[in-house]
């Protein structure tokens, strides 16, 4: 009898996470959906964050950390903890990637975001599944870049010709409605048939909301590697004013540390009681759920949970080197989901922060916008997958 005919369906996700959380935390999500949907799938994430082992995964979800790489200043790569230069090391990560598949034998590749892969380092990996039987999926965020500035990027990478060749799907995880990240790019009119918006993708409750009465803003970074100019704002516009309400709870995230982080806990302490700040929290959606409202940058995955949890939320995008949370902030503005506090208005200072957390309890909730429509993507994806997998393998519950 072939295996393959009574196993269950088998996943593989991408996620390079060369920097910040993003990729991970997204392809944990899906994984995680399309395990719950059907109980004799797995999944299986590849990933290059040097946090993987942080969290906690689904049944059935397991990952496999590839060995780190670190963007410096000028732009360049090198090794985390290796010593291996950079080509070394891309090397080192594309042979890991292709014994894995080769081993796994998944039903489904789902990519996150990069259409080669890190410095190409998916290619060979793709190349080798032509003709095969597993099923390849592009999944992109709602936002990528400006549209000049990721057309150079994909040209320059090869990804227009892969996202062309060697994908049967392209996933926006977003509605069609809110933006489309691959205006500009030169795909071709097949592989523009193959595009699905599935909705933003809609985050759930992990673990219990913080108990007590006590009112508060949450603040988070996201994954804190480049959040110190958020939060040196939001504790200024406390020290500058020692009557705002509500308190706060900062989330630093895992890649806010250092002097930086010190210094923060210095200010921190001073304000007796009125901040409260930690590391990092995996089960950040229990904070979500506990807050009043949420200060905020701009990236994908903070930006469903304002929308899930149906948060008051202030956005402070950054805007190098990716103009990818400005975009997605001043949109969302324009549609009365959440405020911007916007550099190119000034805002972006400690009494623009106070006056924005101030009059939080004023701002209309996401909802008020039509928030709830915007949400479908978990199950569009269960449904997708369904439809691609051949021969049925794929078996979502009737109730996912």
């Amino acid at each position: 009898m072939n295996p393959k005919a009574v196993r269950g369906p088998r996943i593989i996700f991408y996620s390079h996470d060369t920097f910040g959380l993003g990729h991970l935390r997204r392809s944990r999500t899906l994984a995680g959906a399309l395990t719950e949907a059907d109980p004799t799938a797995s999944a299986l994430i590849l990933t290059g964050s040097p946090v993987a082992g942080r969290f906690a995964f689904p049944e059935r979800v397991d990952h496999i950390r590839l060995p780190g790489v670190t963007k410096l200043a000028d732009g360049s790569y090198v090794s985390q903890t290796m010593g291996l230069d950079i080509d070394e090391v891309t090397n080192l990560r594309s042979a890991i990637i292709q014994s894995t598949i080769k081993a796994y034998e998944p039903d489904l590749l789902i990519v996150d975001k990069e259409p080669t892969g890190f410095r190409g380092e998916l290619l060979p990996a793709l190349q080798s599944l032509q003709g095969g039987h597993t099923c390849c999926v592009l999944g992109l965020r709602d936002v990528l870049d400006d549209a000049d500035v990721l057309k150079a990027e994909w040209d320059r990478k090869g990804a227009t010709e892969a996202a062309d060749r060697y994908y049967d799907d392209i996933w926006v995880y977003g509605p069609d409605s809110f933006y489309d990240p691959t205006q500009g790019l030169p795909l071709k009119e097949d592989t523009r048939s193959r595009i699905h918006w599935t909705g933003f993708l809609q985050r759930e409750m992990v673990g219990d909301a913080p108990l007590g009465d006590e009112e508060y803003v949450l603040v988070t970074p996201g994954g804190g590697g480049d959040g110190a100019a958020m939060v040196d704002l939001v504790l200024a516009a406390y020290e500058q004013n020692p009557d705002l309400l509500p308190n706060a709870k900062i989330v630093y995230g895992p890649f806010l540390s250092g002097d930086t982080r010190v210094a923060f806990e210095e200010r921190v302490a001073n304000l007796n009681g009125r901040v409260d700040a930690i590391g990092f929290e995996a089960e950040i959606e229990s904070l979500h759920a506990g807050a009043i409202g949420v200060v905020c940058m701009g990236g994908y995955n903070t930006f469903c949970e304002v929308l899930s949890f149906d948060k008051r939320a202030v956005i402070v995008p950054r805007i190098k080197p990716r103009k990818e949370q400005f975009i997605r902030a001043s949109r969302a503005e324009e549609l009365g989901l959440v405020r911007m506090l916007s550099p190119e208005r000034g805002e972006l200072t400690p009494e623009a922060v106070a006056n924005a957390i101030r009059t939080l309890p004023d701002q209309k909730k996401p909802s008020e916008a039509g928030a709830k429509a915007l949400l479908n993507g978990l199950p569009h994806v269960v449904d997708r997958v369904a439809s691609l997998l051949p021969g049925n393998i794929y078996h979502p519950s009737p109730n996912t």
